[in-house]
């Protein structure tokens, strides 16, 4: 009985694994188009797809940074500026693309524009700190994903959107955290609207990586604006060894990021070229040992573990 039920397992992860390693075919002649490529997953991501021999649309906030990515990359690439915020800018990024891509539409979408700060306690940030954020990570990519649907449906291709497991698992402060879950809802949705399309939706669900979003400088001077500008009695609830302590934690973040961006990238271009890209994909070790367990647990068993060497407040009980 139970070497029945083993030879069964193995049986079906040769299966999965068989079937995951099924590349499509024409490569060479589908388009992807990436937000948020100045840097991190974006501009590697592009690097890697180029490799492939893919049609690239990089969009980047800056334009220097289309240039510089220009310059890296082959003829396959062609870049363009464009901030998610923006709905002019976004409404030019999709005539752009449908002009390059035309009858062929555009094979795949990559959302992976986004912005870790303002990010702290709740009762540090205002309303504004929280829209900033919400802006990019999650209004941005609805809107890009929205007016790009067309030239996907055309092609019946790929959305990829870049998620975190703090959108399964708060660990921050912020609107970092509330944009993710909302990236996980919307793509939820949007995969079984598309499904009839044969449009197919995955959520990339990173780890803890060394990108810009948890750039120590960023972070640093995040915490520190956010603390000048509390009032005074706030200041004296939490205290000045609070805020001390946040800053060298936020200092140290960097030591427990992955410099290896390719995990991520790695998840994003399968999702793109596979025959049967996954749902969900969860990038870096944290993520699939700590922090995707944890997320499973009961919220009190979640919320111990997680308060476990916690900062607390001057005035906390």
């Amino acid at each position: 009985m139970w070497l029945l039920l083993l030879v069964a397992l193995a049986l079906f992860f040769v299966y999965k694994s068989y079937k995951e390693r099924q590349i499509l075919q024409n490569l060479p002649d589908k388009y992807v188009l990436i937000t948020g490529c100045d840097t991190g997953f974006g501009n590697l991501l592009v690097k890697q797809l180029d490799q492939r021999g893919m049609q690239v649309l990089a969009a980047c906030l800056t334009e220097k940074a289309a240039e510089d990515l220009k310059k890296e990359t082959s003829s396959r690439v062609r870049t363009t500026t464009l901030d998610v915020t923006d709905t002019e800018s976004v409404s030019s990024a999709a005539k752009w693309v449908a002009t390059i891509v035309g009858d062929k539409g555009l094979w795949g979408l990559v959302n992976n524009a986004g912005i870790g700060v303002p990010s702290g306690p709740s009762e540090w940030l205002t309303k504004d700190d929280f829209l900033k954020v919400l802006e990019v990570n999650l209004l941005g990519l609805i809107d890009v994903t929205i007016k790009m649907l067309p030239l996907i449906r055309k092609s019946k291709g790929r959305v990829v959107n870049v998620g975190s497991l703090a959108g399964r698992l708060t660990i921050c402060g912020g609107g970092y955290a509330v944009s993710k879950y909302g990236v996980e809802s919307f793509s939820d949705g949007l995969r079984r609207e598309m499904q009839p399309f044969g449009v197919k939706v995955s959520i990339v669900e990173p780890g803890f990586f060394n990108t810009g979003i948890t750039n120590p400088k960023t972070q640093i001077k995040n915490i520190q604006t956010l603390w000048e500008r509390l009032p005074e009695e706030t200041q004296k609830c939490y205290g000045e060894e609070y805020f001390k302590k946040n800053y060298k934690v936020v200092d140290s973040i960097e030591k427990i990021c992955s410099t290896n961006l390719n995990l991520a990238t790695d998840c994003m271009e399968h999702a793109l070229i596979a025959v049967y890209p996954r749902t969900r994909y969860t990038a870096g070790w944290d993520a699939k040992l700590f922090l995707l367990p944890l997320s499973y647990f009961p919220a009190v068993v979640a919320d111990f573990i997680l308060n476990l060497g916690q900062l607390k407040p001057a005035q906390s009980i």
